[in-house]
């Protein structure tokens, strides 16, 4: 639990740090004037990438609660995340890492939206059982004639008096 806490804290470092992180690898290990205009699109679209992956994560209720993510976020967004951290390095591997970051922060999206979604169906169906129970114990109550918590209407005190008021409109 402390490492997916740990974790769920770094999504949101992470934010800033990692396109950060490659604007300063650029400058120590990098060089040339292309791949500089590269980084000025790469650190804005880095930066909303891993900004809705970490809003979509803390949206999951379960997320919420516990403050820490699921082993399956730790796993793929941690990946994503170690190859934006080795792509930072501009070595002889660079374009690798960039393709595999790429690719985990598409798997990483829709991970977090499926998980997302499916979150959200699971609180949707335990409310609904939980609607459906009550609904079955009230309705099983009422059934009863001898139950204390029968209902009767208002103001009826049991007599079959009726009193009819008309409006008469001239």
């Amino acid at each position: 639990m402390l490492i997916r806490r740990a974790f769920y804290r770094w999504l949101f470092i992470a934010i800033v740090a990692l396109p950060v992180w490659l604007a300063v690898g650029w400058a120590i290990f990098g060089g040339g004037g292309w791949g500089t205009l590269g980084l000025v699109v790469v650190v804005p679209v880095g930066f909303l990438a891993l900004g809705v992956v970490a809003l979509l994560t803390s949206l999951r209720p379960a997320v919420r609660e516990q403050r820490a993510v699921s082993w399956m976020d730790l796993g793929v967004i941690g990946a994503w995340h170690a190859a934006i951290v080795a792509t930072g390095f501009y070595g002889a591997t660079a374009t690798l890492f960039a393709v595999l970051a790429i690719l985990l922060a598409i798997a990483a999206f829709w991970m977090v939206v499926w998980q997302l979604v499916h979150d959200g169906a699971r609180r949707v169906q335990a409310s609904m059982a939980e609607f459906e129970r009550l609904a079955t114990q009230q309705q099983g109550a009422a059934r009863r004639p001898d139950a204390a918590g029968t209902r009767r209407p208002p103001f009826d005190d049991g007599d079959d008096e009726v009193i009819i008021v008309r409006e008469v409109r001239d």
